[in-house]
């Protein structure tokens, strides 16, 4: 849903295949979820009966209208690239979501099948139960292919970081567990110190082999590759070619980065104490995945504690790791994670205690076999996540979201309540919506909410950050501030291969500053791994060299 193939590749993507100039015989297409959604309910209201009512297809078509369905679309086209295309295509190479998302989506052939072969009644929240049966054999010959070590392997990338290695492995955990055993592991952005006298360079190659050495043996155990970091942007064909050759040393004098007409940036610490100035409210941590959501999150969740406040650190990442960055209790801090199956099993037995005294054991029946519908996992987390963000009414909540493609689907759900609720309020012999408050109004109102993207000093992260700023806008969410990680610049460094980096993250920091970023702080490349109580609080209380 957040693809940046386009820049990648200097090309506008399609929902269909389009060929790749300058690269003969590779094509790229876009799966757009919302496009895929509407094919999806077009084909669906065509298998029902001809003797339907226009208000019959209409409720159909607002069956459809959510966030699951668009989910299992995106699944389909997906389906239908593996089963209907081989002859087309030698290869086909899937560019996924990050990860939480990806295992989401593929779950859900298994649990459609499974809730299809004990559901054999007229509808579920996707529509008429004809739309979902037409799907099933391509839910089944899409598993099979997934799972056929022969026509399909799984490659996970990671950095050479502790963090980033563990959420490999629980990933390869989840995708056996699928069914996905046919898997490799690519390391990006291996860093090799060429000076020895650089402290900081020596630091970050120690760490990063450090974490290489230690790593969990399952993935230990799985062929892998290294692809070595790179003085330059890997944005356009000529860069990604370079990729395929082994990495030419970086050698010569240092070339200074030109000078930047930027103003010196601030730190965490800063930034702590202007959220802590609100006194209470929602903190949502925003970005892609991999650039440092949950340290920020856990950072500024430490901060505001140590101004004194009462914080509720929690997160909507199904693949998030909150308790391995904090490693331990501290007092005034609740830590806390919207687990979708935990939160699922809770809205079932909610919904099971309300409405089975009035029913009989046929009905109740019925009831229970249409919540296990895996649609009931939107419903639930929407509604932990409503929970949560209404606590902000008189204290700190500090959320580190899912990456953004996930991210937006649950705002998407959001928007999707909000419009139901006023629809509700402003019918007929209503009172009107102005007594109403809806997660979305919460989320639009910059007292209430604070937004707070994250990214990295690169081309790439820094237009992701951009793309989801838009996504935020549409929805009337105004971003109330960026954190520039892992800054090269704020950490102080000789090294030739990252000094070539200086000058691409200067003009990153100026394309930021000048017109992207209402605010910009932040947070060196630092030499230590910001985990733990001690680490993370030197963040927020500004021991760490903060301007570049």
């Amino acid at each position: 849903a957040a693809s940046n193939l386009d820049e990648m590749l200097g090309i506008a993507l399609h929902n269909t295949p389009t060929p790749v100039p300058g690269a003969p015989g590779l094509w790229v297409l876009n799966i757009d979820p919302d496009n895929a959604a509407e094919s999806y309910r077009q084909r669906v209201i065509a298998q029902m009966d001809t003797a339907a009512t226009d208000a019959e297809r209409a409720t159909v078509r607002e069956q459809l209208s959510g966030a699951c369905t668009t989910e299992i679309a995106s699944f389909d086209e997906f389906a239908s690239l593996l089963a209907d295309d081989p002859e087309h295509f030698d290869h086909i190479i899937f560019d996924t979501a990050p990860t939480g998302h990806t295992l989401r989506l593929l779950s859900l052939p298994k649990a459609w099948s499974g809730f299809l072969d004990g559901n054999d009644r007229g509808a579920s929240c996707l529509g008429p139960h004809s739309g979902l049966k037409m799907q099933e054999e391509r839910f089944k010959a899409a598993l099979s292919a997934l799972s056929d070590p022969a026509l399909t392997t799984v490659v996970l990338v990671t950095r050479a970081d502790k963090g980033a290695i563990l959420e490999a492995e629980r990933t390869s955990q989840d995708l056996h567990a699928l069914g996905l055993n046919h898997q490799r592991l690519a390391v990006n952005g291996v860093f090799h110190a060429s000076d020895r006298t650089d402290a900081v360079a020596c630091a970050i190659e120690d760490l990063e082999q450090q974490a290489l050495d230690e790593m969990p043996q399952l993935l230990k155990h799985l062929p892998q590759d290294q692809v070595p970091l790179r003085a330059f942007d890997t944005v356009g064909l000529a860069a990604l070619r370079a990729l395929l050759s082994p990495a030419a040393p970086t050698s010569g004098p240092v070339q200074a980065a030109p000078a930047s007409h930027t103003a010196p940036v601030q730190g965490l610490a800063a930034l702590a104490d202007a959220l802590a100035a609100a006194g209470h409210g929602l903190i949502m941590v925003m970005g892609k995945g991999g650039v440092g959501k949950t340290t920020v999150a856990a950072a500024l969740a430490l901060g505001l504690v140590q101004r004194g406040k009462t914080v509720h650190l929690s997160t909507t990442d199904p693949a998030a790791h909150l308790a391995a960055t904090l490693e331990g209790e501290v007092p005034g801090l609740q830590v806390s994670r919207i687990d979708p199956k935990v939160e699922t099993q809770r809205y079932i037995d909610k919904i099971m205690a309300a409405k089975a005294p009035h029913l009989d054991a046929q009905e109740q029946a019925l009831l229970l076999e249409d919540l296990r519908s895996p649609c009931t996992e939107e419903v639930a987390v929407f509604h932990a996540f409503s929970r949560i963000v209404s606590e902000a009414r008189s204290a700190f909540v500090v959320l580190d979201t899912a990456p953004t493609g996930h991210s937006m689907l649950l705002m998407d759900a959001t928007g999707a309540y909000h419009r139901q609720m006023v629809r509700e309020f402003d019918g007929p012999e209503k009172s009107g919506s102005a007594h109403i408050v809806t997660p979305l109004m919460r989320l639009q109102d910059a007292a209430y909410t604070k937004i707070i993207l994250v990214t990295l000093p690169e081309l790439t992260p820094v237009s992701q950050a951009a793309a989801l700023q838009e996504d935020l806008r549409r929805a009337g969410v105004e971003p109330y501030a960026w954190v520039l990680n892992k800054s090269v610049l704020a950490a102080g460094t000789h090294d030739p291969l990252l000094a070539a980096r200086l000058a691409g993250e200067r003009k990153q920091i100026d394309r930021m500053a000048n017109g992207l970023a209402a605010r910009l702080f932040t947070l060196p490349w630092l030499t230590v791994p910001p985990i733990g109580f001690v680490e993370l609080s030197k963040l927020v209380l500004g021991s760490v060299p903060a301007e570049p």
